[in-house]
């Protein structure tokens, strides 16, 4: 069994993640819920299973080596420890450079594309004052990747190489939205959109992504969010550490 730590289901591209993954694999797991604007990523007991008190994270009750439950914490860690231990969706250590490229591809995700989009969208959305350099900044760096990503699937159907692998899902999670980020030309991806198709014609994909249990997206929406709320997700400093809001 896993135990997912999420927020509630579908309000996260990394939580998303983890679900597609879990539902690709087809092994047991739960949702755990961590009320962020509340502050429960500051309680003791989820720290010690995600110090940097940030979700997704996940307990493994059956881990490999046949040990106690076992911590895996950020969405790309959890992604390559999952592929590992069951062997798939990942070149396994022997094929070295099959390997390596689909790695490329998850950090490339890690390390670009996931936190300009989330600066992107905080700036567009969540931001108390709206500063046009910051949404022209990060609008122009998403557009860049998108047309990083397009080339990319000119050359290959899939992100990874030749075959679907946590490449796919993890960029997949982050992009599922790409319609309403305003700064992107569509009719410029259409290697990108034919493989998006092709992922959501898996039929994981139908179980993860299920309208029936997805939250609507407050992606491009005016949202209100109390002080305290907002405060809590996006004026955290050091001080937390010592004095959580909880």
């Amino acid at each position: 069994m896993i135990d997912l730590y999420s927020t509630a289901y579908g309000a996260s591209p990394n939580a998303y993640k983890i679900i597609f993954m879990l539902e690709e694999l087809e092994i047991p797991y739960r949702i755990i819920e961590v009320k962020l604007p509340e502050g429960e990523q500051f309680k003791p007991e989820f720290l010690k299973i995600s110090p940097n008190n940030k979700v997704p994270a996940i307990v493994d009750h059956a881990p490999a080596d046949g040990g106690g439950p076992l911590r895996v914490f950020e969405s790309g860690s959890i992604m390559v420890y999952l592929a590992d231990k069951t062997g798939r969706f990942i070149p396994p250590q022997t094929e070295m450079r099959k390997r390596t490229e689909v790695l490329n591809w998850v950090f490339w995700q890690m390390a670009g594309m996931g936190p300009h989009m989330g600066q992107l969208f905080h700036f567009q959305v969540y931001a108390p004052e709206k500063i046009p350099y910051a949404i022209r900044r990060y609008g122009n760096e998403m557009s860049r990747l998108f047309a990083v990503l397009e080339k990319r699937l000119s050359e290959s159907e899939w992100v990874g190489g030749d075959e679907y692998s946590i490449a796919d899902m993890i960029i997949f999670a982050s992009t599922h939205e790409f319609r309403r980020i305003e700064q992107l030309d569509h009719d410029q991806l259409g290697h990108f959109i034919a493989w998006h198709e092709r992922i959501k014609a898996r039929p994981a994909y139908g179980r993860a992504y299920n309208p029936d249990k997805t939250e609507s997206s407050t992606i491009g929406a005016d949202v209100y969010m109390a002080d305290k709320a907002w405060n809590i997700l996006f004026n955290q400093d050091a001080s937390y550490l010592d004095k959580p809001p909880v």
